[in-house]
Protein backbone atom coordinates (compact mmCIF):
# COMPACT_ATOMS: atom_id res chain seq x y z
CA UNK A 1 0.00 0.00 0.00
CA UNK A 2 2.81 2.20 1.11
CA UNK A 3 4.42 2.33 -2.67
CA UNK A 4 0.63 2.50 -4.30
CA UNK A 5 0.19 6.04 -2.33
CA UNK A 6 3.69 7.19 -3.33
CA UNK A 7 2.82 6.41 -6.91
CA UNK A 8 -0.52 8.43 -6.48
CA UNK A 9 1.11 11.21 -4.81
CA UNK A 10 3.47 11.31 -7.73
CA UNK A 11 0.80 11.46 -9.94
CA UNK A 12 -0.31 14.72 -8.72
CA UNK A 13 -3.08 13.28 -6.74
CA UNK A 14 -3.87 15.45 -3.08
CA UNK A 15 -4.22 13.98 0.07
CA UNK A 16 -7.72 14.17 0.03
CA UNK A 17 -7.65 12.22 -2.64
CA UNK A 18 -5.27 9.48 -1.63
CA UNK A 19 -6.71 8.64 1.48
CA UNK A 20 -10.33 8.42 -0.79
CA UNK A 21 -8.43 6.03 -3.18
CA UNK A 22 -7.22 3.80 -0.41
CA UNK A 23 -10.42 3.71 1.30
CA UNK A 24 -11.74 2.26 -1.94
CA UNK A 25 -8.88 0.03 -2.66
CA UNK A 26 -8.04 -1.04 0.58
CA UNK A 27 -11.05 -0.56 2.87
CA UNK A 28 -9.03 1.01 5.32
CA UNK A 29 -9.28 4.63 6.45
CA UNK A 30 -5.78 6.61 6.78
CA UNK A 31 -5.03 10.27 7.83
CA UNK A 32 -3.49 13.28 6.48
CA UNK A 33 -0.62 12.94 8.60
CA UNK A 34 0.02 9.00 7.70
CA UNK A 35 0.02 10.01 4.21
CA UNK A 36 2.50 13.28 5.06
CA UNK A 37 4.79 10.56 7.15
CA UNK A 38 4.75 7.85 3.76
CA UNK A 39 5.54 10.86 1.72
CA UNK A 40 8.33 12.28 3.92
CA UNK A 41 10.03 9.25 2.48
CA UNK A 42 10.79 11.36 -1.02
CA UNK A 43 12.38 14.27 1.42
CA UNK A 44 16.11 12.89 0.98
CA UNK A 45 15.95 11.73 -2.57
CA UNK A 46 14.76 15.58 -3.11
CA UNK A 47 17.67 16.73 -1.27
CA UNK A 48 19.71 14.19 -2.96
CA UNK A 49 18.68 15.46 -6.24
CA UNK A 50 18.35 19.52 -5.76
CA UNK A 51 22.10 19.21 -4.62
CA UNK A 52 23.51 17.19 -7.89
CA UNK A 53 26.38 17.90 -10.04
CA UNK A 54 25.19 19.80 -13.10
CA UNK A 55 27.07 20.62 -16.48
CA UNK A 56 29.60 23.24 -16.97
CA UNK A 57 27.88 24.90 -19.64
CA UNK A 58 24.41 25.56 -20.90
CA UNK A 59 23.89 27.55 -23.35
CA UNK A 60 20.17 29.04 -22.16
CA UNK A 61 18.73 29.20 -18.90
CA UNK A 62 15.67 30.23 -17.80
CA UNK A 63 14.93 31.99 -14.46
CA UNK A 64 11.23 32.73 -13.23
CA UNK A 65 9.54 32.79 -9.78
CA UNK A 66 6.12 31.47 -8.98
CA UNK A 67 3.74 32.38 -5.47
CA UNK A 68 2.36 30.06 -3.11
CA UNK A 69 -0.24 30.34 -0.29
CA UNK A 70 1.23 27.78 2.07
CA UNK A 71 0.58 27.14 5.46
CA UNK A 72 2.80 27.72 8.18
CA UNK A 73 2.53 27.55 12.38
CA UNK A 74 -1.40 27.88 11.61
CA UNK A 75 -1.25 30.52 9.36
CA UNK A 76 -1.31 30.93 5.37
CA UNK A 77 1.49 32.87 4.60
CA UNK A 78 3.09 33.61 0.89
CA UNK A 79 6.45 31.88 -0.29
CA UNK A 80 8.07 32.56 -3.35
CA UNK A 81 9.75 29.75 -5.57
CA UNK A 82 12.99 30.48 -7.25
CA UNK A 83 12.77 27.97 -10.65
CA UNK A 84 16.08 27.60 -12.97
CA UNK A 85 15.29 25.50 -16.06
CA UNK A 86 18.17 24.99 -18.39
CA UNK A 87 19.05 24.03 -21.96
CA UNK A 88 21.61 21.81 -22.28
CA UNK A 89 24.19 21.48 -25.19
CA UNK A 90 22.49 18.99 -26.61
CA UNK A 91 19.30 20.99 -26.72
CA UNK A 92 17.94 18.89 -23.54
CA UNK A 93 15.52 20.97 -20.98
CA UNK A 94 16.60 20.28 -17.53
CA UNK A 95 15.37 21.97 -13.80
CA UNK A 96 18.67 22.84 -12.42
CA UNK A 97 16.74 23.57 -8.71
CA UNK A 98 13.72 25.38 -7.39
CA UNK A 99 14.19 27.60 -4.17
CA UNK A 100 11.71 28.74 -1.46
CA UNK A 101 11.77 32.06 -0.10
CA UNK A 102 9.53 34.61 1.68
CA UNK A 103 9.60 37.23 -1.35
CA UNK A 104 11.06 37.10 -4.54
CA UNK A 105 14.20 39.61 -4.37
CA UNK A 106 17.84 39.80 -6.64
CA UNK A 107 19.76 39.53 -3.49
CA UNK A 108 18.34 35.51 -2.94
CA UNK A 109 18.40 35.14 -7.00
CA UNK A 110 22.45 35.96 -6.08
CA UNK A 111 22.53 33.26 -3.34
CA UNK A 112 20.89 30.92 -6.10
CA UNK A 113 23.42 31.60 -8.74
CA UNK A 114 25.93 31.04 -6.27
CA UNK A 115 24.28 27.58 -5.40
CA UNK A 116 24.82 26.94 -9.61
CA UNK A 117 28.65 27.62 -9.18
CA UNK A 118 29.31 25.04 -6.06
CA UNK A 119 27.85 22.54 -8.27
CA UNK A 120 29.62 22.73 -10.99
CA UNK A 121 28.08 25.32 -13.45
CA UNK A 122 30.70 27.53 -14.93
CA UNK A 123 29.64 29.57 -17.84
CA UNK A 124 25.86 30.18 -18.95
CA UNK A 125 25.40 31.83 -22.74
CA UNK A 126 21.71 33.20 -22.03
CA UNK A 127 19.77 33.95 -19.15
CA UNK A 128 16.20 34.77 -19.97
CA UNK A 129 14.19 36.66 -17.18
CA UNK A 130 11.35 38.81 -16.11
CA UNK A 131 12.04 42.34 -15.59
CA UNK A 132 12.83 41.92 -11.98
CA UNK A 133 14.69 45.25 -10.33
CA UNK A 134 18.78 44.17 -10.11
CA UNK A 135 18.05 40.86 -11.69
CA UNK A 136 20.86 41.45 -14.70
CA UNK A 137 23.12 42.71 -11.72
CA UNK A 138 22.41 39.79 -9.72
CA UNK A 139 23.50 37.59 -13.03
CA UNK A 140 25.90 39.17 -13.91
CA UNK A 141 28.04 39.08 -10.44
CA UNK A 142 27.56 35.25 -10.40
CA UNK A 143 28.50 34.95 -14.59
CA UNK A 144 30.14 37.94 -15.57
CA UNK A 145 30.03 36.64 -19.09
CA UNK A 146 26.58 35.31 -19.07
CA UNK A 147 23.93 37.80 -21.94
CA UNK A 148 20.77 38.75 -20.17
CA UNK A 149 17.89 38.89 -21.99
CA UNK A 150 14.72 40.27 -20.51
CA UNK A 151 11.45 38.75 -20.98
CA UNK A 152 9.30 40.67 -23.49
CA UNK A 153 5.88 39.11 -22.63
CA UNK A 154 6.65 40.55 -19.14
CA UNK A 155 7.83 44.30 -20.17
CA UNK A 156 4.31 44.49 -22.26
CA UNK A 157 2.56 43.18 -19.44
CA UNK A 158 3.81 45.53 -17.10
CA UNK A 159 3.56 48.07 -19.38
CA UNK A 160 -0.06 47.63 -19.72
CA UNK A 161 -1.17 47.77 -16.31
CA UNK A 162 -0.26 51.51 -16.60
CA UNK A 163 -2.25 52.40 -19.99
CA UNK A 164 -5.57 53.54 -20.01
CA UNK A 165 -7.99 50.60 -21.16
CA UNK A 166 -9.37 52.81 -23.94
CA UNK A 167 -5.53 53.36 -25.12
CA UNK A 168 -4.40 49.73 -24.69
CA UNK A 169 -5.24 48.66 -28.66
CA UNK A 170 -3.30 51.26 -30.53
CA UNK A 171 -0.57 51.32 -27.63
CA UNK A 172 -0.23 48.02 -27.61
CA UNK A 173 -0.20 47.98 -31.68
CA UNK A 174 3.05 50.65 -31.26
CA UNK A 175 4.57 47.97 -29.23
CA UNK A 176 4.52 45.28 -31.67
CA UNK A 177 5.95 47.56 -34.17
CA UNK A 178 9.14 47.50 -31.69
CA UNK A 179 9.21 44.37 -30.68
CA UNK A 180 8.46 42.36 -33.89
CA UNK A 181 10.94 45.14 -35.56
CA UNK A 182 13.47 42.73 -38.08
CA UNK A 183 16.46 44.86 -36.81
CA UNK A 184 17.45 46.68 -33.53
CA UNK A 185 18.05 49.90 -35.48
CA UNK A 186 14.44 49.73 -36.71
CA UNK A 187 13.10 48.82 -33.51
CA UNK A 188 14.85 51.73 -32.12
CA UNK A 189 13.43 54.30 -34.28
CA UNK A 190 9.92 52.72 -33.48
CA UNK A 191 10.94 53.25 -29.45
CA UNK A 192 11.22 56.69 -30.52
CA UNK A 193 7.81 57.28 -32.05
CA UNK A 194 6.53 55.62 -29.33
CA UNK A 195 8.26 58.45 -27.04
CA UNK A 196 7.18 61.42 -29.20
CA UNK A 197 3.28 59.64 -29.23
CA UNK A 198 2.63 58.25 -25.87
CA UNK A 199 5.65 59.61 -23.80
CA UNK A 200 4.15 62.52 -22.30
CA UNK A 201 0.76 60.58 -21.63
CA UNK A 202 2.70 57.36 -19.99
CA UNK A 203 5.86 58.87 -19.38
CA UNK A 204 6.52 56.06 -16.58
CA UNK A 205 5.97 53.14 -19.19
CA UNK A 206 8.18 54.74 -22.23
CA UNK A 207 10.86 55.24 -19.75
CA UNK A 208 10.57 51.64 -18.73
CA UNK A 209 11.17 51.05 -22.15
CA UNK A 210 14.47 52.66 -22.80
CA UNK A 211 15.95 52.08 -19.60
CA UNK A 212 15.55 48.33 -20.01
CA UNK A 213 15.95 48.51 -23.73
CA UNK A 214 19.74 47.14 -23.47
CA UNK A 215 18.86 44.12 -21.81
CA UNK A 216 15.14 43.72 -23.79
CA UNK A 217 17.12 43.94 -27.38
CA UNK A 218 19.58 41.73 -27.07
CA UNK A 219 17.66 38.95 -29.07
CA UNK A 220 17.65 41.62 -32.53
CA UNK A 221 20.73 40.05 -33.15
CA UNK A 222 19.72 36.41 -33.92
CA UNK A 223 17.79 34.64 -36.35
CA UNK A 224 14.51 33.29 -36.19
CA UNK A 225 15.24 30.56 -33.73
CA UNK A 226 17.30 31.71 -31.08
CA UNK A 227 14.79 35.24 -31.14
CA UNK A 228 11.86 32.62 -30.84
CA UNK A 229 13.56 30.88 -28.01
CA UNK A 230 14.82 33.59 -26.01
CA UNK A 231 12.45 36.76 -26.16
CA UNK A 232 10.11 35.02 -23.72
CA UNK A 233 10.26 33.03 -20.81
CA UNK A 234 7.25 30.65 -22.23
CA UNK A 235 9.25 27.57 -21.65
CA UNK A 236 9.22 28.30 -17.95
CA UNK A 237 6.10 29.05 -17.22
CA UNK A 238 4.65 25.78 -19.39
CA UNK A 239 6.77 24.19 -16.35
CA UNK A 240 4.82 26.36 -13.73
CA UNK A 241 1.46 25.14 -15.34
CA UNK A 242 2.55 21.95 -15.06
CA UNK A 243 3.36 22.69 -11.07
CA UNK A 244 0.05 24.32 -10.26
CA UNK A 245 -1.41 20.75 -11.55
CA UNK A 246 -0.01 19.11 -8.69
CA UNK A 247 -0.22 22.66 -6.06
CA UNK A 248 -4.03 23.30 -6.52
CA UNK A 249 -4.46 22.86 -2.51
CA UNK A 250 -3.11 25.05 -0.10
CA UNK A 251 -0.96 22.65 2.99
CA UNK A 252 2.39 22.91 4.14
CA UNK A 253 5.97 24.31 3.43
CA UNK A 254 6.81 20.65 3.35
CA UNK A 255 4.05 19.15 1.45
CA UNK A 256 4.81 21.56 -1.27
CA UNK A 257 8.32 21.15 -1.72
CA UNK A 258 7.27 17.32 -2.38
CA UNK A 259 4.30 17.97 -4.99
CA UNK A 260 6.42 20.72 -6.57
CA UNK A 261 9.51 17.98 -7.34
CA UNK A 262 6.79 15.59 -8.31
CA UNK A 263 5.65 17.96 -10.67
CA UNK A 264 9.09 18.36 -11.85
CA UNK A 265 9.48 14.72 -12.73
CA UNK A 266 6.33 13.63 -14.45
CA UNK A 267 7.58 17.27 -16.59
CA UNK A 268 11.11 15.63 -17.18
CA UNK A 269 9.19 12.26 -18.50
CA UNK A 270 8.01 14.48 -21.97
CA UNK A 271 11.52 16.28 -22.37
CA UNK A 272 12.86 13.29 -24.17
CA UNK A 273 13.74 14.94 -27.60
CA UNK A 274 16.07 18.41 -27.97
CA UNK A 275 14.00 21.79 -28.42
CA UNK A 276 12.85 22.68 -31.84
CA UNK A 277 15.57 23.60 -34.56
CA UNK A 278 17.94 23.03 -32.05
CA UNK A 279 21.06 22.85 -34.56
CA UNK A 280 20.75 25.90 -36.32
CA UNK A 281 20.31 27.36 -32.75
CA UNK A 282 23.68 25.99 -31.43
CA UNK A 283 25.62 27.00 -34.52
CA UNK A 284 24.42 30.27 -34.07
CA UNK A 285 25.64 30.58 -30.27
CA UNK A 286 28.99 29.17 -30.90
CA UNK A 287 29.40 32.13 -33.73
CA UNK A 288 28.36 34.49 -31.24
CA UNK A 289 30.36 33.04 -27.86
CA UNK A 290 33.49 31.49 -29.72
CA UNK A 291 34.80 28.86 -27.56
CA UNK A 292 32.57 29.33 -24.74
CA UNK A 293 30.69 25.66 -26.05
CA UNK A 294 32.09 22.40 -25.08
CA UNK A 295 30.86 19.93 -27.71
CA UNK A 296 33.18 16.99 -29.08
CA UNK A 297 32.38 16.08 -32.37
CA UNK A 298 33.39 12.70 -33.38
Amino acid sequence: MRQNLLSTFASGMGYRDIASHVEEIYDHKISAAEISSITDKLLPIINEWRSRPLQSVYPIVFMDGMFFKVKEDGHCVSKCMYNILGIDQNGRKEVLGFYLAESEGANFWLGVLNDLKERGVEDILIACVDGLKSFPAAINSAFPKAEVQLCIVHQIRNSLKYVSSKDVKVFMNDLKKIYRATSKEIAENYLLELEEKWGEKYQLVVKSWQNNWENLSGYFKYSGPVRKLIYTTNHIEGLHRQIRKFTKTKGSFTSLYKQVYCAIKKAEEKWTMPISDWALTISQLDIFFPARLKIELN
